[in-house]
């Protein structure tokens, strides 16, 4: 496991350390992955090796991954032109459209459906059971350009009439879905922002991130928002349109095969991709604007 670990490790310092080349080596053109950190960047690495293992097969050609350390990381990566191909949450690509040369090709789905949803957490014994409970309490945020650890929550907040600044004890941003899970559930935060597949409880972070059911149920939902457009792959306007058409081709090929969903589920708890349109994350821009949060902005680094 050491050596495993270890191992991870160094293939992450130099997929970082080659995504900032051109992109060639010795007239060889290499295809470049980037991936967000939905949960521990060393996991999302590990899960990630059979795709790009799929895609270095079916396109014959060297693929370089990239999980960056944030959100942030990735779109930088991509304006700066380091990368070919990435996969983005919604809001990630909301800016990366704006600041990058980028267009959206599909879009994920999960249980059939192309949306999800934020939801609010608390500790199963808390006494906050509705958002304007949470003044005064501790706040935990996965990532500036999470969706529905940030974007949709600040926009919830805001149409309470709740400014997190001025109106929480305090705010984090955990890094990661995985992390805001286990801060509510060890009592670090008081709430947190994460996302839900459907408003019922049945499908949410916590289910996927806590394997003891027991576990699972010290998680209450106090609200959920508004459908959001799915998380995306997103392609450089740089790339030959042959080879882009081919990547999107490999990603519907193992949306149909149970191997090839296994490993989508395994890599951000999606069962596959669908054709996506720009005018499809409409919802998502208004939702940065009517939460006041400035997409330039949100390319300054927040550490958790």
């Amino acid at each position: 496991m050491k050596k495993s670990f270890c191992w991870l490790a160094f293939l992450a310092l130099l997929s970082h350390a080659l995504v900032a080349c051109d992109g060639s080596r010795d007239g060889h053109k290499v295809l470049r992955v980037g991936f967000v950190p939905a949960e521990n960047v060393q996991q999302v690495a590990q899960n990630a090796q059979p795709i790009v293992e799929i895609l270095q097969k079916r396109l014959n050609m060297e693929v370089q991954p990239f999980v960056a350390t944030d959100y942030t990381g990735v779109v930088e990566a991509l304006r700066a032109n380091k990368l070919d191909i990435a996969f983005l949450t919604p809001a990630s690509y909301v800016l990366a459209r704006r600041e990058a040369n980028v267009r959206v090709a599909l879009k994920s789905q999960r249980g059939g459906n192309a949306y999800y949803y934020a939801a609010i957490i608390t500790h199963a014994d808390s006494d906050i059971r509705r958002l304007e409970d949470l003044r005064d309490k501790t706040f935990a945020f996965s990532d500036p350009l999470s969706t529905s650890g940030h974007v949709f929550p600040r926009k919830m907040f805001k149409e309470k009439g709740i400014n997190p600044v001025r109106d929480f004890k305090s705010v984090i941003y955990s890094g990661g879905h995985d992390a805001t899970v286990l801060a509510v559930l060890n009592r670090k935060v008081d709430a947190g922002a994460t996302f839900a597949n459907t408003p019922e409880g049945k499908d949410g972070a916590w289910m996927q991130y806590l394997k003891d059911p027991a576990e699972q149920k010290r998680i209450r939902v106090i609200a959920y928002s508004e459908p959001i457009p799915a998380d995306n792959l997103v392609i450089s306007a740089n790339l030959d349109p042959a080879l882009a058409k081919k990547i999107e081709q490999v990603f519907v090929d193992l949306s149909e095969d149970p191997k090839g969903v296994e490993m989508l589920r395994d890599l951000y708890k999606i069962d596959g991709f669908v054709a996506a349109t720009d005018a499809d994350y409409e919802p998502v821009r208004e939702a940065f604007e009517i939460a006041g949060i400035n997409l330039r902005e949100a390319l300054k680094r927040k550490k958790p």
